[in-house]
Parts: structure tokens; sequence; C-alpha cells
């Protein structure tokens, strides 16, 4: 039976792209079935542009100062995709609110990561507003992205304990070790063609039942 063509991805970053690394490696291991197209930056001097340029990935930048509106900056990103015949478009530390033109352009078809278990602790900042709440879980999210702000729906999850001497770093340590193994997961999942959208739901084929004692309880109850 003949292979499936590798799902081409666009990666949108803004800072250091861990979460691109985390996808590369995923990739480089045989776990993801995906080619990176292009990696997209809106700010020059990102320093994951760096980072895919050593791995010999494409890249480009569209600076958002260079444009009179969101919609007008979208348009030429959405271009940008098309142009690279991206299937599925990964934002990994993009920090732009993409607008209805991108969504329009690609519905079903962008994910985000975000560091919360959402719908809790929507926006910037979320390890802070977790810490600050007195949270005792937080963790991150991989989801859809529609025309909200971190309102898509949800693919998958991971919730990591909060301990009373934790610093925002700390958390934002703890958090970000979970996005690298989720995020690759559910790009997976998609390849794979087993992510189905109806309304807020996500349902994911061929998945496991439950399984007893699969549960986090934190402050542990033999604590």
């Amino acid at each position: 039976m003949a292979s499936r063509a590798a799902l081409r991805l666009g990666v949108l970053i803004s800072g250091s792209g861990t979460n691109l690394q985390a996808i590369i490696d995923a990739i480089e291991r045989g776990e993801v079935n995906a080619q990176i197209a292009v990696v997209v930056s809106n700010r020059p001097g990102a320093p994951g542009l760096e980072r895919a340029r050593r791995g010999g990935f494409p890249t480009s930048v569209i600076d958002h100062r260079r444009f009179s509106s969101r919609e007008e900056f979208d348009r030429a990103l959405a271009a940008e995709l098309k142009a690279r015949q991206v299937a599925l478009v990964v934002c990994a530390g993009f920090m732009r609110v993409l607008t209805a033109v991108m969504v329009r352009e690609f519905p079903n078809r962008i994910m985000n990561i975000h560091p919360s278990l959402l719908p809790a602790f929507r926006g910037l900042d979320a390890q802070k507003a977790a810490l600050d709440y007195g949270v005792r879980l937080a963790g991150c999210t991989v989801h859809f992205v529609d025309e909200g702000v971190d309102e898509g729906p949800i693919i998958i999850q991971a919730a990591v304990p909060v301990y009373p001497a934790d610093t925002d770093d700390d958390l934002r340590r703890r958090i970000l070790e979970q996005e690298h193994r989720i995020y690759p997961r559910a790009i997976g999942l998609f390849e794979q063609g087993r992510l189905t959208v109806a309304g807020r739901r996500v349902l994911i084929g061929d998945l496991p039942g439950p399984r007893p004692g699969r549960y986090l309880i934190s402050p542990p109850l033999d604590g």
C-alpha cells in the first residue's frame, strides 16, 4: 500500500521557537508524518528563524508593523502560506491574534497552543493568572483557531500540578515541557485524519476508552 504524502506545515512564530523545535524533533523521530513547508515570523529578529534556518527549513518574515490593519497583515500571511501549499497552519508562540481573514482561508486547519487549561485564563500571562488565582492544576491546551481569542474547539490538553513555592518561571517551564509533548501529538492526529470538529467538540477516531487510575490530583491524596 502506498504511503501517505507528508502533511505540509506552515509554522508561525514570534519568539525562540521551542515548540517549533519539538515539532522538528517529532518529525525526525518518525512520530509525525509531516514536513515543514515554511516557518513564518512577524518579527524579523525572532530567534526561532535562525533555529529554522539551521535545520534547513524555508523561512519568511512578514513584519506586522508594515501593515495598516490586522486584516491586511492576515491577507499577506494567507497568501504566503497558500503559495507554499500549506495544509495545516501551526501557531507556535505566534503573538498575533488572527482575524476572520485567516480563519476563513484555513477553516479547522489552524492550530494553536495556549499555556492554560482552556477555557480558563485566556490571553496573555496565563501562567501568572493561574498562580494569582490559586489553582492547584494548571496546564496547556492545543485547539483549533476560530474567530475568537483562545476559544476554538479543544484537541488535547495536559495538566500539571501547581506547587506552593512556584514562581511564574517555575510554572511556565513545567507547562512548556508538556507543550512539547502534546503539540506534535495533535499534529499527528490531524495528519492521520482522526480529528472531526462537531460544534465545540473535537472527536478523535479510534481513541482508546477510559483507563483506570489515569487521574491527576493536586495536592496528592496521600500527601
